[in-house]
């Protein structure tokens, strides 16, 4: 394997986390969860019982040690190459594009483009102001807050990958208010914006009228994240 191998540079990602980690039973816990990964699964693939892994992520045993976590961080890997590896290449979009995976979840261009009722389909999104377009050629998931504290606006056009003709998912949102004025300061638009675990009730009242000005569509979706990562997964 060389550097540029996705698969090791995520081992190290995490093994990372883990042993820097003053809560490395909580870090285990966090990338098992974030790999949708029972215990039972996790323990079955190291050959060790549920209640092992159970113990260390509620820290009721001492912090593991490199070996173990090696061998959990090459559990975790094996498991999601088991399932078609779309976790491990997700990762390596958003590293590829130059964003922590903290910031964004996943950035990715699709082979072709996708009508916008369907994507939406896909994530269990509502409509709540139509655009201009009705296609998108891609989508990136983007954590809102970290996008706003810590991306210069050089860095927020990259969230745009390859095309603009995408869709910008905001995850970590409570009214919609951030995302939709970052996006009048940044320009180009998207095709859509999706603002995700909000109502409409939930909304920012002005959200509807400021997509509406730049002709973007507007939709929520209160999809389980990993659900939500599941699906885009699957497009087009």
């Amino acid at each position: 394997m060389t550097d540029t191998d996705p698969r090791r540079n995520l081992a190290r990602r995490i093994a990372g986390e883990v042993t820097l980690s003053s809560d490395p039973g909580a870090t285990i816990r966090k990338w098992r969860t974030d790999f949708d990964v029972s215990q039972t699964e996790l323990a079955n693939s190291l050959d060790v019982s549920s209640s092992v892994i159970s113990d260390y992520e509620s820290g009721r045993r001492e912090s593991p040690g490199i070996g173990f976590v090696r061998r959990v961080v090459d559990g975790l890997l094996d498991i999601d190459e088991s399932r078609g590896g779309d976790r491990i290449r997700q990762y390596a979009r958003v590293v590829s594009a130059g964003f922590d995976s903290d910031v964004v979840a996943d950035l990715r261009e699709y082979p072709r483009t996708v009508p916008l009722d369907r994507f939406y389909d896909a994530i269990d999104a509502t409509e709540v102001q139509a655009g201009d377009a009705d296609r998108v050629s891609g989508h990136t998931v983007i954590n809102s807050i970290a996008v706003i504290t810590r991306l210069s606006s050089e860095e927020f056009y990259r969230l745009y990958g390859q095309s603009t003709s995408r869709a910008l998912v905001f995850t970590d949102i409570t009214r919609g208010e951030s995302p939709l004025v970052a996006q009048r300061v940044v320009t180009p638009t998207p095709n859509a914006i999706v603002l995700h675990g909000i109502t409409e009730d939930d909304l920012w009242e002005h959200a509807p009228k400021l997509a509406r000005a730049d002709g973007v569509s507007l939709a929520l979706t209160q999809q389980d994240p990993d659900e939500m990562l599941d699906a885009l997964a699957g497009l087009p």
